[in-house]
């Protein structure tokens, strides 16, 4: 079997997101036959995201009578010069924002991290708010960072995931006055004197609104996509609406919105109360053609969780943890449909469609 029939099968692999097969769409990069074995590079950049592990297994699926050992990989080019990235060995970096304080931004970006990670992915938990760095409390990550002999810090490890903030660099009790020029030299130390190592997904919990902390940020990092953090009510909404034009402005793409504090369920009478209003997240979602990318209840088990210092997604046994992981494996899903949908267009040029027909002639 050659590479032109392997193509042919590939054929038959649908993206269901984009609507068309995976050939057609150019999402296969290579296929090389080398004796028993099918070496294929998928332009899949969203690792362990529930429709990309489905593409993929779909793809061993329709190879699967050939008696060919199918050897996958997975490589989307950013279109940077390596040396010229800020983060070369990651491969997605995922901004959790807000344009207010108050709606549970912090607690949003350590379930989504501990969430993918959780998945089975490598990932960085970069807490980069500057006036109020509260994620080592929440995941209680007491150690801090090592120096290595050339001053690179080694991030603090929990719950599989890599960890910088902060708070690791202040006193616990020091008062943070810090100017944007200062904030935005510290920040890009955090960058570039880190061993992060390789990660799948770097998620970065941005210090509320829409300042020149987070403009610095946006500068400087080629952030992949954003989740924008709101809770159901009018002013949180508004707020998030800020934060939306703002990472419109330096074009970064937003993954979705996610509601936070949306219903609370009674412990005692088991009714569902609607505290800070109803649907408010999801209609910014409709109103702005964003994806919705989950419901997140007001559930005092979140908080405790997040006293603690154990994440709630990692809590099999409450709705709550299954609706965080919903929201992670929705969040990993649009970062993979990003990737691909801008692929897809880059390579359905008619210069490209002729390679594909000089590849399927032979």
């Amino acid at each position: 079997m050659n590479e032109a029939d392997i193509r042919d099968r590939l054929r038959n692999v649908t993206d269901p997101d984009l609507g068309d097969d995976i050939v057609s769409l150019g999402l296969v990069n290579d296929i090389t036959v080398d004796g028993e074995t099918v070496h294929i590079s998928l332009a899949l950049g969203a690792p362990y995201s529930p429709t990309e592990t489905a593409i993929a297994n779909d793809v061993r699926e329709v190879l699967a009578d050939t008696d060919l050992d199918v050897d996958l990989s997975a490589a989307v080019d950013s279109g940077i010069d390596p040396e010229e990235q800020v983060l070369p060995n990651v491969e997605n970096i995922i901004a959790v924002a807000s344009g207010k304080g108050g709606v549970g931004k912090s607690t949003v970006a350590v379930n989504l991290a501990a969430g993918l990670s959780q998945m089975g992915a490598r990932v960085g938990l970069f807490d980069a708010d500057v006036y109020g760095p509260n994620v080592p409390r929440m995941v209680a990550a007491e150690e801090r960072p090592k120096a290595t002999k050339d001053e690179k810090l080694v991030p603090v490890e929990k719950f599989g995931m890599k960890l910088m903030s902060m708070d690791f660099l202040v006193g616990e009790d020091d008062p943070v006055i810090w100017r944007g020029p200062m904030v935005h030299k510290v920040l890009t130390q955090l960058w570039e004197d880190v061993e992060w190592g390789a990660l799948d997904y770097m998620v970065i919990d941005l210090p509320p609104g829409t300042g020149d902390t987070q403009l610095s940020m946006l500068q400087t990092v080629p952030v992949t996509g954003a989740v924008i953090v709101t809770t159901p009510q009018d002013v949180a909404v508004d707020d998030a609406r800020k934060g939306l034009e703002m990472f419109g402005k330096h074009d970064t793409p937003v993954l979705g919105i996610v509601e936070n504090m949306a219903s609370f369920q009674c412990p005692d009478c088991g009714s569902q109360h609607h505290i800070f209003g109803e649907d408010g997240g999801r209609e910014f979602a409709d109103e702005s053609d964003m994806p919705f990318l989950g419901s997140i209840p007001l559930d005092p088990r979140v908080r405790e969780g997040g006293d603690d210092g154990e994440p709630t997604v990692l809590d099999d046994e409450s709705e709550t943890g299954d609706a965080l992981r919903e929201f992670a494996g929705e969040a990993a899903d649009m970062q993979g449909i990003v990737h691909r949908r801008g692929l897809s267009i880059e390579r359905s040029t008619p210069e490209h469609d002729h390679e594909h027909e000089h590849d399927h002639a032979h």
